[in-house]
Parts: structure tokens; C-alpha cells; sequence
């Protein structure tokens, strides 16, 4: 890479960092009122995938990696010890940066946003089932809680699946104005 590229890469990425950042205090707060930590419906993810999708997956999660790390202390971010911070802000956005993967494909946003969207959960989900098994209460919307499993499926699914929905509409709209700014939307032009 050159040194100009390199550093348009760079700059570009802390821009929309940046954007995310500014976007995180805009939410909807879904967690909470489960009577759960925390989770919210909200927009931060958007910068991140068209960045990911540009730039591909390395620079995608690393930007994710910062972002979630950024999110924590500057952004009001809670957790009940290190391995709670470390999964359910840095890794799990950096996760969203996997979208990336599929840079090079007839549709890199709209894929890399359900991707980066999977990745996300997945790493929501595992800390649900290892940490927070431990505050898994005995009914949950509703539901005989039995397993922790469960538990973390509903109560991460309850805030990733409406992101899921935003994020997906949102690159359905963006995907045709961002076209000549994507790689494999570039090739095929």
C-alpha cells in the first residue's frame, strides 16, 4: 500500500469512527426494559460496515476494535469485570467489522451488513451464556427461564434483531448512492 493510500485509509477510518461515536449517543434504550444491563437500538453500526465494506475485513475490524473500546470509557459503557468490556464492546464490534469478508461481492454492503450483524450477536451471545449466565433471572419475557442459552438468545436478540432490521434497511437504501465508492460495485461498473 502506499503511503497516500495508507494514509486515506487511515484518515477515512477515523472518520467514520468518529461518526459512530456521534451516533452512539443517539439510542433507544431495549435492554433496560427487559430488566436487563443494557442494549439499545441505534445507528453506530452503519459507519462501520460502509467501512468495512471499502476497506475490507482487517481494517473493518479494526476500526470496530477501536470503536467498541472508545465506546466504553467515553460513551458510558458498563460491565461487570474486564472479560464482560472486552466482549460486549471491543470484540463484539469488531465483529461488525467481518463485513468486510465480502467486500468482493455483487452486493458488499448488503451482505457485509447481515454478516457483520451476525458477527455481532455471536459474540453478545457467548458473553450472555459465560458471564452473565450468573444473573439469569427465573422468568424472562414472559418465560420459565431454564437454560442460559435461552436466556442470552432472547435477551440479545431482543436489541440485535431490530439493529439486524435498521442496519439491513439502511443498506438497501444506501447501497445504490454508495455504488461507485465500492470495490466490487467499482469492477463491475
Amino acid at each position: 500500500m502506499k503511503k497516500n493510500d495508507l494514509t486515506r485509509t487511515l484518515t477515512e477510518g477515523a472518520v467514520f469512527v468518529a461518526a459512530a461515536m456521534a451516533l452512539s449517543y443517539l439510542k433507544i434504550p431495549v435492554g433496560l426494559a427487559f430488566g436487563g444491563f443494557g442494549g439499545s437500538v441505534d445507528l453506530v453500526m452503519i459507519p462501520l460496515l460502509v467501512y468495512a465494506a471499502r476497506r475490507g475485513w482487517g481494517w473493518g475490524v479494526t476500526a470496530g476494535l477501536l470503536f467498541g473500546t472508545m465506546k466504553f470509557f467515553l460513551g458510558g459503557g458498563t460491565a461487570v469485570n474486564w472479560q464482560s468490556m472486552l466482549l460486549d464492546y471491543s470484540l463484539a464490534y469488531g465483529a461488525v467489522g467481518l463485513a468486510g469478508l465480502l467486500k468482493n461481492t455483487p452486493r458488499p454492503l448488503l451482505l457485509g451488513t447481515l454478516l457483520g450483524c451476525l458477527g455481532r450477536f455471536a459474540i453478545h451471545y457467548i458473553s450472555g451464556v459465560t458471564i452473565y449466565a450468573q444473573y439469569m433471572p427465573e422468568s424472562f419475557m414472559e418465560l420459565t427461564m431454564t437454560t442460559p442459552a435461552l436466556y442470552s438468545l432472547l435477551y440479545n436478540g431482543s436489541y440485535m434483531l431490530p439493529n439486524t432490521v435498521l442496519a439491513i434497511l439502511i443498506a438497501l437504501l444506501l447501497e445504490k448512492p454508495l455504488r461507485p465508492y465500492l470495490p466490487a460495485e467499482k469492477a463491475a461498473s
